[in-house]
């Protein structure tokens, strides 16, 4: 079993906003959420190694997951003038991703089978090698929920988390398994 109140405690010092348990029995790998990977609105489909396609189709990534029984939820939760402030949500997008990284680089020492998902798509690398050269840094190479498939909200709502916290506010989760 996971000490939680050490695990958030941890995920506090890294800056995360929140941090709460998750129970890996709630997560669904939904086709449709990789669809929406697929209609590439991000500019990342097919040109990362830790998103769709190259992470993996989703009947590997759930027995992946199914592995798993615990881990951490962990969010940055950042200020934002509306909906149109582009500046504001990349700001608290870089602090979640430094706080990520910070946190996965701790959680690694105790737990190196470790799956961590994060937010977006990786960005260790200022160029990623896809699909010409293998990645860099497989090791550390991280893909979003979404990426394999993850309803965030929902994963949220399962586990107790929030994921709207108001108009002026902008979340960013993050997630690790652990067991």
């Amino acid at each position: 079993m996971l000490d939680m109140e050490y695990l958030t405690g941890l995920a506090r010092e890294a800056g995360f906003t929140n941090a709460g348990p998750l129970d890996a029995g709630t997560i669904e790998l939904k086709d449709e959420v990789r669809a929406m990977c697929g209609a590439n609105s991000c500019g990342a489909y097919g040109k990362n190694w830790s998103c769709p396609p190259a992470c993996g189709e989703l009947d590997a990534l759930r027995a992946q997951v199914g592995g798993y029984k615990q881990g951490i939820l962990v969010q940055t939760v950042g200020d934002v003038e509306d909906s149109l402030d582009f500046e504001g949500m990349m700001e608290a997008e870089a602090a979640h991703k430094e706080h990520f990284t910070a946190l996965h680089e701790k959680l690694l020492e105790q737990w190196p089978g470790l799956l961590a998902l994060g937010a977006g798509t990786c960005t260790r690398c200022k160029q990623c090698t896809y699909p010409d050269a293998p990645c860099r840094f497989p090791d550390k190479r991280v893909s979003s929920m979404e990426a394999y498939g993850m309803l965030v909200l929902e994963t949220c709502q399962k586990n107790g988390m929030g994921y709207y916290y108001g108009p002026q506010k902008i979340a960013y989760t993050s997630c690790f398994l652990l067991e």
